[in-house]
């Protein structure tokens, strides 16, 4: 799944100017449920106003294709803010964007200690070890994000992919893209997925 990089960290960083300190405050992650299926993770932290200009220049930068550029200018703002997991997720997702999942999984597992409550951190651990092979491991990061966030349409998305084409564990997948199809209705390909569910479990429409 490819997003733009801040709404797939789905993080809203409520960030205080402090010209003179770069003093991070540690919060748990706190989730906004928005209609449809949408949510925002807020972090609340204070910051300096610089390092709070070079996060939104780091994501710019990765939007733009500049991924070297914004990544190096990332770093920096970790190590200026090394408690706040907004940052650490959106390194985890570039290096992942760029093929290197050994690192990507290094930065979302620091992200993990971090907020353990942050339910993509927990999704996109999950696409990782599927990726790597760790099936068992990727259920149950899956499932982690849904437990802190049910309506996390993405999460149930790749849970039902795992259980349906890695897992073998039919009922799992069709429960997963049954409860995903009810909050995005509009995805023919799942559709399609489930019907083909339930023909091979013998299952009437």
């Amino acid at each position: 799944m490819m997003y733009r990089l801040a709404i797939l960290a789905t993080l809203c960083l409520v960030l205080g100017a402090c010209a003179t300190t770069t003093t991070t405050t540690r919060t748990r992650a706190q989730i906004e449920i928005q209609e449809a299926v949408g949510f925002t993770i807020t972090e609340t932290v204070s910051v300096s106003n610089a390092v709070r200009v070079d996060y939104d220049r780091a994501l710019t930068l990765i939007e733009q294709g500049r991924s070297d550029q914004g990544i190096t200018l990332l770093e920096s703002v970790v190590e200026s803010a090394p408690d706040v997991s907004g940052p650490i997720i959106d390194l985890g997702i570039a290096a992942h964007r760029a093929g290197n999942l050994e690192t990507a999984e290094t930065h979302l597992l620091q992200a993990r200690e971090l907020n353990p409550d942050h339910p993509v951190v927990h999704n996109e651990l999950g696409i990782i070890y599927r990726k790597t092979g760790r099936f068992s491991m990727a259920r149950s990061s899956y499932e982690a994000a849904l437990a802190l966030y049910p309506g996390y349409h993405h999460a149930r998305r790749n849970l039902g992919i795992l259980c349906d084409l890695y897992l073998a564990d039919l009922e799992c997948a069709l429960t997963s893209y049954e409860a995903y199809m009810k909050t995005v209705p509009g995805d023919d390909q799942a559709v399609m997925w489930i019907a083909d569910l339930r023909h091979r479990m013998g299952r009437q429409e």
